[in-house]
């Protein structure tokens, strides 16, 4: 799964009914990551923070659907987190999906479920 540039790219979740072709924001650089969502009163698609293995909610506008991913991109939990919250930094993650509360139940991202990122060429740094 390698290290991944700031950038756009997409997001497959694998298995029964899972979703492809999802728009994604790839947050790689420390910048990037400390931003994150933050401010954003809606997203398009998900954001993946990478490495990452906890998030926090503060200044955000929106409530959001959070997925830990461990090296193999295997989700090894979902939550959904108000504005104002520390999540707690789970031992296995390496990365976190972020998305719009309620979009993940959608897109079929759920523990033991694993996701496919391609990035976008010519899009890094953009």
């Amino acid at each position: 799964m390698g290290r991944w540039r700031d950038g756009r790219g997409t997001l497959t979740v694998l298995g029964d009914g899972g979703t492809a072709g999802i728009p994604l924001e790839i947050a790689a650089s420390y910048r990037a990551r400390t931003k994150g969502l933050l401010g954003r009163d809606s997203v398009d698609g998900a954001m993946l923070l990478s490495p990452a293995s906890g998030v926090h909610t503060f200044r955000m506008r929106i409530p959001i659907d959070v997925a830990y991913l461990d090296r193999r991109l295997k989700v090894v939990a979902v939550r959904t987190m108000r504005p104002g919250r520390l999540g707690l930094p789970r031992l296995r993650a390496r990365h976190v999906l972020e998305a719009e509360a309620g979009a993940m139940a959608g897109w079929g991202v759920r523990v033991g479920v694993r996701v496919a990122v391609r990035v976008d060429l010519g899009a890094e740094g953009d």
